[in-house]
């Protein structure tokens, strides 16, 4: 038994046994001596929010207290020793080892003790006890050895109940250190050391004293750090900025080290040249010497150092001067990458910065880091929302506000200050003729009620002047630190307004690839710009690219749109009849009745332009009469559209005039089978149907480019014929159907549109085959809408063409015009290095008799043909028009036996 130790179990429990207790750990042995035999009864009794305790209680074979000498004692009783502290060295030897390996069972028999937890106000009835094994020790021989180990001066009662127990344990280290590896479950020793911990603490505040152990702060501090991860969620949802949750951060550590003060330097990128300084509670300079931050910068590792130790690491010293007599400095790191460097100091007189604050500083940063982390997505998420809704912005200047570009630059500049928290903003754009920069708002200030300040003159300079002109120049982006270091920076303007300028952030605009402006962020509120701001501030440098291009190209149109009144105007004078002219039609009157105009080969060549508007006039109100029109509408719009034919050989008044004749005699000899809207649209389009002709082709237009080109792809000329009758009918005095109902006026304008570009020869073909179609297979209807617009294309068609019908003068003398106007497209075309068509080459007259037949053979004869079918009372149009085309063979048959004859 002697050669036996038993495990120690003294230093664990403490001295108290109360109803507060966690739980109770019970192990009863039996232990035989020379004298009698006893009953060991180990009782552990870890009280919360206390410090723990254990007894050992010892009975003899009756249930008497001790043995030999002791007096007897009622069956049960026992007697208790309570145990002294536990030291804090083997409280972290027990929680490592506990931890690290499972629990082997120590050599014996096994039997039962129980476990009785008694934690909090929920604790388990005394009765309700759950068997747990344990390892059976041998116990005489435990007692023998325990006597062994007790003073012979004690009795044995004495010897067990007194300080003999402590004796006994503190002898046994073995015994103690296997009792608690084996028997004791890892939760209840935690909440021991956490209990022990909690009194400590108490202590130490009571004391002020600083020495706390590393093992110590582990276990004991888990209210505190509950406490920091409430300050740091706090701080995040009221201020959840990177600087905010670093000064959260930073005041943790500064209090759990016992420091005098800190402060936070903000690095960017790992630059050391680049760093700004996050104030802290005492002073606002660096403390340590530049050479150690730059080795936290590299290293990533804690630094500390005391004014009066030599650091070989740093042999040209680790302070500047100053008071300061211990360092530690401390990386803060985010998603592995460097945010900071926290710098704490303690004054002189304080005890040195201990490996364990270090310890105790990292164990911080590491919950930092996740706070950081989320800290950064809500700042990355913020500035998004924030650039998304100026991108909502840009987007509704551009299609709904329609904004001038000085509103536009007052909102940019706006919006840039917040986005990267600028004091001043300034937005230059480029005059390319001049090389210049100017800007008409300059040096834009956010105030309270967030109103931008202008300047009243516009500013400008040279390019390449200045950080702006360098940007404009070079399309670099530039990030100053410090503006007044930099040669770039020019001085003289903070000179004039006495404003000092520190940081500048400054970025080209882009449209189309060419810089169009320069936008200038001054002085960031808060230390330097970063590269955050520099990467959201690009993003919108081009959205804001994209509004003031818009912006830009809506000046253009609004100053165009005035040059277009302007020209309006001035076209309205001369090609507008002026009253003299009106008074004087209006004055000779229009005949009741004139004869012969209603005749299919009536000739337009023997009347004067002014008896063709007279004649215009009479036929109008011939079909139509004046009850739904106004007459001197009327008389203005008709001089007015005379007005608007230019005088080129073919397409010209004569032209129109003739046309609408054709048109109106259809209409008259028809047995009205067009209805009234039907027969205006046809007869308004026929005199206004080649409006403002500039005698070219379509495909002329399209090859060269016109401007009329660019607007109407399809049937060019025709449509802008039908926007000339639009614009002059919207003329003050010319609206010829201003007493239709809004109904009749719309219908009569798209019909009216539907005949004009009719007169395309181009869609000729398709009517043509359609309209043949349909009566191939005998099914035309009248009442067809389809069918009817088709008959009104044909007739079109017949009127345009109506020379082509004329007695032999007429036409001779109509198609001699056209190839003057022919002619003149050929010697256009060969100017610019094109061949023109064999019959617009004034150098080939041979080919006019041979175009003609082919003309009138594939054109003219079927539409005439079509429109007698439909309405057979034009049958002299295509009576003449055959007459014509045997003569045109014959002419071309005899050019070609001249031919064949050479």
């Amino acid at each position: 038994m002697s050669g036996y130790n038993e495990p120690r179990i003294a230093d664990i429990l403490e001295n108290e046994d109360d109803d507060n207790s966690v739980s109770t750990t019970t192990s009863t042995r039996q232990m035989n001596t020379d004298r009698n035999q006893f009953q060991v009864q180990i009782v552990v009794t870890p009280s919360r929010g206390r410090d723990g305790g254990a007894e050992i209680k010892v009975c003899g074979p009756n249930g008497s207290i001790g043995g030999g000498n002791s007096p007897q004692v009622s069956r049960g009783r026992s007697a208790s020793r309570r145990l002294p502290p536990i030291h804090n060295s083997q409280e972290s030897q027990w929680i490592s080892r506990r931890t690290r390996t499972p629990s082997p069972a120590i050599h014996g028999r096994q039997d039962r003790y129980y476990l009785e937890p008694r934690y909090g106000r929920h604790h388990r009835n005394r009765n309700d006890r759950s068997p747990i094994t344990t390892t059976k020790y041998d116990v005489g021989s435990c007692a023998a050895g325990y006597n062994n180990q007790l003073s012979p001066n004690m009795s044995p009662m004495q010897q067990l109940t007194g300080d003999g127990v402590t004796q006994f344990l503190r002898s046994n280290p073995d015994f103690l250190d296997r009792f608690v590896m084996e028997e004791i479950e890892l939760e209840q020793l935690e909440r021991w050391i956490i209990r022990r911990s909690q009194k400590m603490k108490k202590k130490h505040e009571q004391k002020n004293d600083r020495k706390i152990s590393l093992s110590k702060w582990k276990f004991c501090v888990h209210a505190d750090k509950r406490k920091m991860l409430q300050d740091l969620t706090t701080s995040l949802e009221k201020q959840p900025t990177k600087d905010e949750v670093l000064w959260e951060l930073a005041s943790c550590i500064s209090s759990a080290v016992d420091a005098d003060g800190f402060q936070l330097i903000l690095i960017e990128n790992a630059d050391l040249s680049r760093t700004s300084i996050f104030k802290g509670n005492i002073k606002t300079s660096l403390k340590a010497s530049k050479a150690v931050i730059a080795y936290v910068i590299d290293k990533l590792e804690s630094v500390r150092v005391s004014y009066h130790q030599m650091d070989s690491r740093f042999p040209n010293g680790s302070f500047k001067d100053g008071e300061e007599y211990h360092v530690m400095c401390q990386p803060v790191v985010s998603n592995g990458k460097l945010a900071a460097i926290l710098e704490l100091w303690k004054i002189k007189g304080k005890q040195p910065f201990h490996e364990e604050d270090e310890e105790i500083g990292m164990s911080y940063l590491v919950w930092g880091g996740i706070a950081l982390h989320y800290a950064d997505l809500y700042f990355s998420m913020n500035q998004q929302k924030k650039l998304n809704d100026f991108l909502l912005d840009v987007v509704k200047s551009i299609f709904q506000d329609m904004i001038s570009i000085d509103k536009l630059v007052k909102k940019i500049m706006n919006f840039a200050q917040k986005l990267v928290d600028a004091d001043r903003a300034s937005l230059f754009l480029v005059d390319t003729k001049n090389n210049q920069l100017y800007a008409t708002i300059f040096d834009v200030g956010l105030d309270e009620e967030e109103r931008v300040e202008a300047t009243s003159k516009e500013i400008r300079f040279p390019l390449g002047i200045g950080i702006a002109g360098i940007v404009a120049t070079t399309g670099e982006i530039l990030n100053i630190s410090d503006a007044y270091s930099d040669v770039r920076f020019n001085r003289s303007i903070d000179q004039l307004t006495g404003y000092k300028t520190d940081t500048i952030l400054c970025m080209p605009i882009y449209i189309q690839g060419r810089i169009i402006g320069v936008v200038q962020m001054v002085n960031k509120h808060t230390g330097m710009f970063t590269k955050e701001d520099q990467d959201a501030f690009e993003m919108f440098a081009i959205y804001c690219g994209l509004a003031l291009h818009h912006a830009q190209l809506y000046d253009q149109i609004k100053k165009s749109e005035q040059k277009y009144r302007v020209a309006l105007e001035v076209l309205s004078y001369h090609n507008t009849c002026n009253e003299e002219e009106f008074k004087e039609a209006l004055g000779n009157g229009i005949p009741e009745k004139i004869i012969g105009v209603d005749d299919y080969y009536f000739n337009p060549f023997g009347l004067k332009d002014n008896e063709k508007a007279k004649h215009a006039i009479y036929m109008f109100i011939d079909l139509f009469g004046l009850t739904r029109f106004d007459k001197n509408s009327l008389i203005r719009f008709t001089l007015t559209v005379r007005k608007n034919y230019r005088r080129v050989p073919y397409h010209n008044w004569t032209h129109g005039f003739s046309v609408a004749n054709s048109m109106y005699t259809i209409i008259k000899h028809s047995n009205n089978i067009f209805s009234l809207n039907e027969s205006l649209a046809l007869y308004i389009g026929a005199l206004c149907h080649d409006l403002d002709h500039r005698g070219k082709t379509n495909k002329f237009m399209l090859d060269t480019a016109s401007p009329l080109a660019n607007i109407y792809s399809t049937s060019t000329m025709e449509h802008h014929h039908f926007n000339q009758t639009v614009t002059i009918l919207q003329q003050e005095g010319h609206n010829i159907f201003s007493k239709l109902s809004s109904t009749e006026y719309k219908e009569v304008l798209d019909l009216l549109k539907h005949c004009i570009l009719a007169t395309d020869l181009a869609l000729f073909f398709n009517n043509k085959d359609r309209l043949s179609k349909i009566l191939s297979e005998d099914n035309f209807s009248w009442h067809n809408q389809d069918h009817r617009l088709l008959i009104q294309a044909i007739a079109m068609t017949g009127s345009d063409l109506s020379a082509s019908a004329k007695p032999w003068e007429v036409q001779v003398k109509t198609v001699d015009i056209i190839f003057q106007e022919f002619y003149d497209q050929g010697d256009e075309e060969k100017k610019n290095g094109r061949t023109p068509l064999p019959m617009m080459d004034r150098n080939q007259t041979n080919h006019q008799p041979a175009s003609q037949v082919g003309f009138l053979t594939g054109i003219c004869s079927p539409c005439y043909t079509l429109l007698h079918q439909l309405i057979p009372e034009t049958k002299s149009l295509l009576d003449m028009c055959h007459e014509n085309l045997r003569r045109w063979k014959d002419i071309d048959d005899n050019i070609k036996e001249k031919r064949e004859a050479r």
